[in-house]
């Protein structure tokens, strides 16, 4: 019974596995290798020596999952590891693993999306201005014309009768004008003979 007693774990199940420091030291361990799997050359590392033809290994792969939960993904520095982690849990992945030009390929889109993050990130985190308002287009309004106004018709004066004249009329150029002699009798003319015998005399006068 003493025997049994101070070895409990003899004809019985052993007892449960306690780690000693409170199980830091384990999750230290653990957060190392989980943040290993993200360089691509350490995953064709482990699928060219086979390890991933263990069910064991592919079971532990499958526990370190948990490194996903909000509780423990603060820990990780390096998140490319969690997503090489999901793809591990691929067969399909790990195989592919164990090529050269896979762990390349790998390789580069890593360092393109290390390139490119931050502008990448940038365009979702900074906020965008909101769009300009398009102003609406005036509504097309023709030129206001003036009605013409209504045409007057010009008054036309009515034309003037020429006054008659009790002078015979003006012979043109080279002909020979007429005497004052022959005004007497001129019909026509209103000029009384006396009124011409007058002028004569006059005329003589001043000749004298």
């Amino acid at each position: 019974m003493a025997d049994v007693e101070s070895n409990p774990g003899a004809g019985g199940k052993p007892p449960p596995y306690k780690d000693p420091d409170n199980g830091s030291q384990r999750f230290l361990l653990e957060l190392e290798f989980v943040q290993c799997l993200a360089n691509p050359t350490y995953i064709h590392y482990l699928a060219q020596n086979r390890y991933f033809e263990d069910e064991a290994f592919i079971g532990y792969l499958k526990y370190l999952k948990y490194w996903q939960q909000s509780e423990y993904i603060k820990y990780i520095m390096y998140p490319h590891c969690l997503f090489f982690l999901e793809l591990l849990q691929n067969a399909n992945f790990r195989n592919a693993m164990a090529h050269p030009t896979s762990k390349e390929l790998a390789h580069r889109q890593q360092y393109f999306f290390w390139k490119n993050y931050r502008n990448n990130r940038l365009k979702h985190i900074l906020p965008r201005p909101p769009p300009e308002p398009t102003p609406a287009p005036a509504p097309s309004q023709a030129p206001a014309t003036l009605p013409l106004p209504a045409s007057v018709p010009t008054p036309v004066a009515p034309p003037v009768p020429a006054p008659t004249s009790s002078m015979p009329p003006v012979v043109a150029g080279g002909a020979s004008a007429m005497s004052p002699m022959q005004f007497v009798g001129t019909p026509g003319t209103n000029m009384p003979k006396n009124d011409m015998r007058n002028a004569m005399g006059n005329r003589k006068r001043k000749m004298g």
